[in-house]
């Protein structure tokens, strides 16, 4: 093997079924690439908030506009999980680089009735007044906040459950907001996961034109001129 050249390692499926749990685990959180680094905010019926990281969020749809979204196997400490089961909402508010370790804190198992707002240090953010005010907190230090009530809550075959939310509103920066609509994440200091504790900054490459059969892409480094 020549110089320099890193050596390749390939794992079969038994393999990596023989591998210690927490060594698989971050292997296979790893494999998937860079995820999204979301904090999932709820509260019960006596309005006690609770809120989550996770890295699951997944762009389903957008008209209408849904996401998904998995949990782990629901537990005695399934907070989240339980809240927005019950109340049938939930919020999902971007995390960045000055509160990822906050967020990160939020994935302790904090017993139940304890907000992981207040162990913290986020501030709940809510959206709406009176009557009409959503029912569960957003984070007020996010760039990117949204709404979304429950559509679908699938069991997964791992016992984990993919809920499908349905976004009510979004709350944004504006001046992070091109002219055709085009949101930019790394203007706004989105974060993302890589496995399940490495905390990456985005650094912006460039827009990609739409593609076409025979026709050559044109690449854009200004993200907030947009496309016709």
């Amino acid at each position: 093997m020549s110089a320099g050249v890193s050596e390749r390692k390939v794992l079969t499926r038994d393999e990596i079924a023989a591998l210690p749990q927490r060594y698989r685990a971050r292997l296979v959180n790893s494999i998937s690439g860079f995820k999204s680094a979301n904090l999932v905010g709820t509260a019960d019926a006596d309005g006690r908030t609770a809120c989550c990281i996770v890295s699951s969020v997944v762009h389903l749809g957008s008209d209408p506009a849904l996401m998904g979204l998995v949990f782990r196997p629901p537990g005695s400490e399934a907070h989240n999980y339980k809240n927005l089961s019950a109340s049938g909402c939930f919020t999902l508010s971007h995390v960045t680089a000055a509160i990822c370790g906050a967020a990160h804190q939020t994935s302790a198992r904090y017993p139940e009735g304890t907000s992981e707002f207040d162990e913290v240090g986020l501030t709940p953010c809510w959206y709406g007044e009176g009557d009409g005010q959503f029912s569960a907190p957003a984070v007020e230090e996010s760039p990117v906040r949204m709404g979304l009530t429950v559509a679908q809550d699938i069991p997964l075959p791992n016992g984990c459950r993919f809920v499908i939310g349905a976004v009510q509103w979004v709350d944004f920066k504006a001046d992070a907001q091109a002219e055709d609509g085009f949101l930019d994440l790394s203007a706004l200091g989105t974060v993302c996961i890589g496995g399940l504790d490495a905390y990456h900054g985005a650094a912006p490459l460039g827009r990609v034109s739409y593609a076409k059969p025979g026709r050559p892409l044109e690449v854009r480094r200004d993200f907030m001129q947009g496309w016709d």
